[in-house]
């Protein structure tokens, strides 16, 4: 329990961490690496690289220390982030290695100005963020275990696989010891560890892209080329796609995650799933489930790609079209090739616009899922705004560490 001096001591860092938030978190995942290099599996050196799990942390520390008095303001980003460590098996041993290098990063950072006052601060309130963490993850594991049936990472065969796009593949996933499966939450992610070239093991989320309910598990993963020079291409992207075959073996953490389909207040007013590239794949099993399980509601899927040679599911989505009426589909390509104009199998032409909502919607209200790249979530969402949708009413996923929509 922190005393009033200690979160008094904590409001009063909050400037230094909004002017120093990213050297801190540079300087405390270097050192971290360096003193406990144990960790290294639990995290994508490719976001490391550019930078967005540095920021994605000192944005979260800069939240906490402004909601000191009133955590329960951050439960969303708790979940998110306690759904996160699960997936990866993260366990109430290893807080204690963040616990000691970040207090020693304050202190290398800051230096002088790192009192005996903020440090004792500082550890104080993260044994409190800590308990909370240890606790919701505690729940969420036991909660895989009747939900799922197992925790930890268990062996599944490649049942099937399949070219969803020219950069995307999809793997069918089966237990290797024959249990049933039960319905994930549509929108959730499982875990896959593989050790590409019998070095060391890596873990990496994907979304589900299947039906809940079905007797597999699908995921659709996009090769993930350096977006540097000085960047990695994705190691265990690129592994799934030229090393794993038909009949292999993954090992996959049970299902988690926040960003799921909710079961609306009512039905009247449209959902609205806006997917950018390989960000469909988490919509789609939306899709299913909103098909499935709220008949009658009118739903639109606007699918954005660059071509019709990177859009992932095209003859999944017309079939769907085809058999449900309350289903109206859109493709908008951005740069459409020679050939797709020849075609002419897409709807428009361009980025997501007013215009377009407009098109679709009217002027009615609507409840709206989206997930693709940062760039297009931060243009949907200035667009939902302009357009007057209550925050409430959009719920988003970024691919990566979390960032924020507003910047």
């Amino acid at each position: 329990m922190l005393t009033a001096d200690q979160v008094a001591v904590i409001k009063q860092t909050v400037p230094a961490l909004q002017e120093n938030g990213e050297v801190l978190t540079r300087h405390f995942y270097e050192r971290m690496f360096r003193e406990n290099p144990e960790v290294l599996a639990f995290f994508n050196p490719a976001h490391q690289q550019a930078g967005t799990q540095q920021r994605a942390l000192a944005g979260a520390i800069c939240a906490y220390a402004q909601h000191i008095e009133t955590p329960a303001a951050l439960a969303d980003a708790v979940e998110l982030i306690a759904q996160k460590h699960v997936s990866l098996g993260i366990q109430a041993e290893h807080y204690p290695i963040v616990g000691k290098n970040l207090l020693a990063s304050i202190q290398e950072v800051l230096g002088e100005a790192a009192t005996p006052e903020i440090i004792d601060a500082w550890a104080a309130a993260y044994g409190a963020l800590a308990d909370i963490f240890i606790n919701r993850e505690q729940q969420i594991y036991q909660n895989q275990k009747t939900d799922f049936g197992w925790t930890g990472f268990k062996r599944f065969v490649v049942k099937k696989r399949e070219a969803a796009s020219d950069n995307i593949m999809s793997l069918y996933l089966v237990p290797e010891d024959g249990q049933p499966l039960q319905a994930h939450q549509p929108g959730q992610y499982i875990t896959v560890r593989v050790s590409p070239e019998g070095g060391e093991p890596v873990m990496r989320n994907y979304s589900l892209s299947n039906r809940p309910g079905v007797d597999y598990y699908r995921i659709s993963v996009k090769r993930e080329l350096a977006a540097m020079d000085e960047a990695p291409n994705g190691v265990c992207s690129n592994h799934l796609h030229d090393r794993i075959e038909e009949g292999g073996m993954l090992e996959l953490a049970p299902p988690c995650g926040a960003f799921t389909l909710q079961s609306p207040d009512e039905i009247q007013r449209p959902l609205v799933l806006m997917a950018g590239g390989v960000g469909i794949t988490p919509l789609l099993s939306m899709l299913y489930a909103a098909l499935d399980g709220q008949q009658g509601r009118e739903i639109i899927f606007i699918q954005c790609a660059l071509n019709n040679a990177v859009r992932p599911f095209g003859e999944e989505l017309a079939a769907l079209q085809r058999d449900y009426s309350n289903l109206t589909t859109h493709l908008r390509l951005s740069e459409p090739s020679d050939s797709d104009r020849e075609r002419g199998d897409y709807d428009s032409e361009g980025f997501l616009d007013a215009a377009l909502l407009r098109e679709l919607l009217g002027e009615r209200s609507a409840e709206f899922y989206l997930c693709g790249p940062t760039p297009m979530l931060k243009h949907t969402w200035q667009l939902l705004k302009a357009r007057g949708v209550d925050e409430a009413d959009v719920h988003f996923e970024f691919f990566g560490p979390a960032g924020d929509l507003a910047g």
